[in-house]
């Protein structure tokens, strides 16, 4: 089992910037692949970004790529989303999620991927 606490939302203006940060339980998070996904009101779940397991290869989706960056510390088991340039259309729940990837370099952008998911976190970006 893995517990995923995120942290770092709020509440910012067009053309900001926030760092999410997002930590995980147990001893053993250097075996899971991370994403981030989120969800605006009355829309579906999207994904925003990954990270391997080895943190070597990341991937992003095209609406935030040049703009958000993941980086993760697998001494602190933490993953981190850095928003920078943020829109109004940023703002969403923020979810970190934890995937039991066998490939060390794999990155994965459908939520089915990952087992472990976080409580959320609101970034609201007003115009």
């Amino acid at each position: 089992q893995v517990q995923l606490v995120e942290s770092g939302g709020g509440l910012v203006q067009a053309g900001g910037s926030l760092r999410l940060s997002c930590v995980a339980s147990g001893r053993t998070f250097i075996s899971y692949g991370m994403g981030w996904f989120r969800q605006a009101p009355g829309k579906e779940r999207e994904f925003v970004g990954a990270i391997a397991r080895s943190g070597g290869r990341t991937v992003y989706a095209q609406s935030v790529k040049g703009r958000f960056t993941i980086a993760r510390d697998n001494a602190k088991n933490t993953v981190y989303l850095r928003m920078n340039s943020l829109k109004p259309e940023d703002t969403a729940v923020y979810y970190c999620a934890a995937g039991a990837w066998i490939n060390t370099n794999g990155v994965y952008t459908t939520g089915g991927q990952y087992s472990y998911w976080g409580q959320g976190t609101q970034v609201t970006v007003s115009s």
